[in-house]
């Protein structure tokens, strides 16, 4: 089971990665929303310049980004409460952002043993947008991948024809 865990987030990363240098080729300068962490860690060595925030994220009162390139959001505005907040305190040019997408075949992620290993929100990619656009950002560039392991079932193999993932480009529109 941990092999597969790491296939798929081996994928995701990889995904993540590509999506990133189409929209900033490094040296970029980013400031990832959340604590240091594998992809950010990845990120470095393709050569940026990676920053991570500090605190609650829930709580942020400051513009965040105003020094840098653009901002990424990997896999964190999920576990948000109020996602809104975050997304208009960002004063970045860019802003580059995955989420899951809501399946209907499964439950919202939630792991029982980790209060901070929840999704608040999963999303279907009209909502993500819509969320986007009121926060002040203009959506450029959209992407989708699937994230499947070798379970065998009926949900498995749905996983591998059903995007979970969705990333997002988008520059400031206001």
């Amino acid at each position: 089971m941990e092999n597969q865990l790491n296939k798929t987030h081996e994928r995701r990363f990889s995904n993540s990665l590509k999506f990133l240098h189409a929209a900033s080729p490094p040296p970029a300068r980013i400031l990832d929303l959340g604590t240091p962490n594998e992809l950010g860690r990845r990120m470095q060595l393709a050569g940026y310049e990676v920053t991570n925030t500090e605190g609650d994220l829930e709580q942020v009162t400051t513009p965040l980004g105003e020094d840098v390139d653009l901002v990424t959001a990997f896999e964190i505005l999920e576990h948000l409460v109020s996602p809104y907040n975050i997304l208009r305190a960002i004063k970045a040019p860019r802003l580059i952002a995955t989420v899951p997408l809501r399946l209907w075949f499964a439950s919202a992620y939630c792991n029982p043993s980790d209060p901070w290993d929840r999704h608040f929100h999963e999303f279907e990619d009209w909502q993500f947008d819509w969320l986007l656009e009121q926060a002040g950002w203009k959506v450029i560039r959209t992407e989708k991948w699937t994230s499947y392991g070798a379970l065998i079932g009926i949900r498995p193999l749905l996983r591998r024809f059903t995007p979970r993932y969705y990333a997002v480009e988008a520059i400031r529109s206001d």
